[in-house]
């Protein structure tokens, strides 16, 4: 969906007056066991009637999710109305490969896909190793994708912490600078908290001349131990303030619950207020956090509508 299509926010409409309410997206990823595939359908049930402008598929590292990412893309093109975005990775693969796997997306009915460079097979903060006859950086993934399928949406990634792999800021931005000089219509962020870090990201990205939108990654907080150790290795700060608030809750998920609930909606709504009018919500396969930030910020379900 373009920018453009995302303005109309069709089925979701709030007590908020005339107020235009920003755009939405969730990200999945696909499930491993029948168990898991049932909480994501019930999830992907719960919220659809939010009409989020896209939904996006994670792609393991080292595309060990390949065919499991495949077929969740299709299932929600053939069983919902929501549009789908297929994460892709230049990861232990030539590029033969990734351009059969990009061919099979579009002959599925795919329009967006999520240019990735990914994580190593060893997982993420492992040591990356372009593949010999893959495509050596996501910007040359990117490029190859518009060229031969200009019909294809490609949102890219962005890191207000910089990429623990970059070698500083600057370098950093080039790279961004040079997906979106490929063909990439939007970039979106790694999770982070603290909203000045996003600011004066987006402040570095816009001097250097990107003008796509910077979509913000939020995280609400299901478990904060995990949570921790992902941030750990991706190179995001956890605030020291964010830990006081889980301290005492491990044995405590109800209380969890609210405290994340709270905390990721004043992000959003801080975010909001500030003219960010884009996010992009990692659900980890869960509707219950993410639908009531999405209340809070205005959104109501289209109850005249089937979710799925």
């Amino acid at each position: 969906m373009s920018d453009d299509q995302g303005n109309a926010q069709g089925g979701a409409t709030g007590n908020s007056g005339s107020r235009r309410l920003p755009r939405i997206s969730f990200e999945f990823f696909p499930p491993k066991t029948e168990e898991m595939e049932r909480t994501l359908w019930a999830t992907i049930k719960r919220l659809a009637p939010l009409e989020p402008s896209f939904v996006s598929v994670t792609y393991g590292a080292g595309g060990s999710t390949r065919e499991r990412t495949h077929a969740t893309i299709v299932r929600i093109l053939k069983e919902t109305r929501l549009t789908p975005a297929a994460h892709l990775t230049c990861v232990d693969a030539s590029r033969a490969d990734i351009d059969e796997v990009v061919a099979r997306y579009h002959d599925a009915g795919v329009r967006h896909i999520v240019a990735l460079r990914g994580d190593p097979a060893s997982g993420m903060g492992g040591a990356y190793t372009a593949h010999p006859d893959g495509y050596q950086t996501s910007a040359e993934l990117v490029a190859s994708i518009k060229k031969r399928y200009p019909d294809i949406e490609v949102s890219v990634s962005a890191y207000p912490e910089k990429h623990p792999q970059s070698a500083d800021f600057d370098a950093d931005v080039d790279t961004l600078k040079a997906k979106v000089d490929a063909g990439a219509t939007r970039a979106i962020t790694q999770f982070f908290f603290d909203n000045d870090l996003y600011n004066r990201y987006v402040d570095r990205v816009r001097a250097r001349g990107v003008d796509v939108p910077i979509v913000p990654g939020i995280l609400p907080v299901q478990n904060f131990k995990q949570m921790s150790n992902v941030a750990s290795r991706c190179g995001a700060s956890v605030p020291s303030w964010l830990a006081e608030k889980f301290e005492g809750l491990d044995d405590d998920p109800e209380t969890r619950k609210l405290i994340a609930a709270a905390v990721a909606a004043g992000q959003v709504q801080k975010l909001n207020k500030h003219g960010v009018d884009n996010f992009h919500f990692y659900t980890m396969n869960r509707a219950d956090l993410v639908f009531a930030i999405s209340h809070l910020l205005g959104f109501r379900a289209n109850a005249a509508r089937e979710a799925a």
